[in-house]
């Protein structure tokens, strides 16, 4: 159904993508910060169900991109490997701000908040190449359905991205507290993240395109 191969490669991805600074990082953070960790997980709730609808959207859509237009592959292959040197590039260039030192925000309600995370998240950029670009290239026709497969990925990048940012929501405090006094851990952490994209993006870029 799906490859080993595949779900570590989206997994990685999906790791490399999330722990570098975005839309919904800052978002989270800053709700986390401003109005405490409920706010965090109400909000990360709102992000969650936006997940789900890019995973939707995509299992529908990727058999027939791949059956109608089989070269639009090589095209995403290109595109999304960009994107990772271009994420690369933000986490390593001069002058990178911490995420965990965001502007203050004005609080809302968890009605609100729920809003906002999952509107933040369907407009994210990050997420939307993710799913048009990255996650389609890690699918294998020969090894059968190309929408289960599509679902079975995006489960993966959902828990791992949820996982990832609930474990931010959880530590923020402590988190900004602590590298506010030590700014040469996050230095390492922003190169370790960057080096990480870009070894996928040559990988990405390495690989032949698979036949559809």
């Amino acid at each position: 159904m799906v490859s080993g191969a595949a779900v570590a490669g989206i997994a990685l991805v999906a790791l490399g993508m999330v722990l570098t600074p975005g839309p919904n990082m800052l978002y989270l953070v800053s709700r986390t910060l401003t109005q405490g960790r409920r706010a965090g997980l109400v909000s990360l709730a709102g992000v969650a169900v936006g997940f789900c609808a890019y995973a939707a959207a995509t299992a529908a859509g990727l058999s027939a991109v791949f059956d109608l237009v089989p070269a639009l592959y090589s095209v995403l292959q290109v595109a999304g490997a960009g994107y990772l040197l271009w994420l690369a590039w933000q986490a390593l260039r001069p002058g990178a701000v911490s995420v965990f030192d965001p502007r203050p925000v004005p609080p809302v309600s968890a009605s609100g908040l729920f809003t906002m995370g999952l509107v933040t998240n369907l407009l994210n950029p990050k997420i939307a190449v993710l799913y048009v670009s990255l996650l389609p290239q890690f699918v294998e026709p020969a090894l059968g359905s190309v929408a289960l497969q599509g679902v079975v990925l995006a489960a993966v990048q959902i828990v791992v991205a949820l996982s990832v940012n609930g474990l931010i929501v959880v530590t923020a405090g402590s988190v900004s507290r602590v590298l506010a006094g030590r700014p040469r851990w996050l230095r390492v952490q922003r190169w370790l993240m960057g080096t990480v994209l870009c070894a996928l993006a040559l990988r990405l870029l390495g690989e032949r395109a698979r036949p559809v």
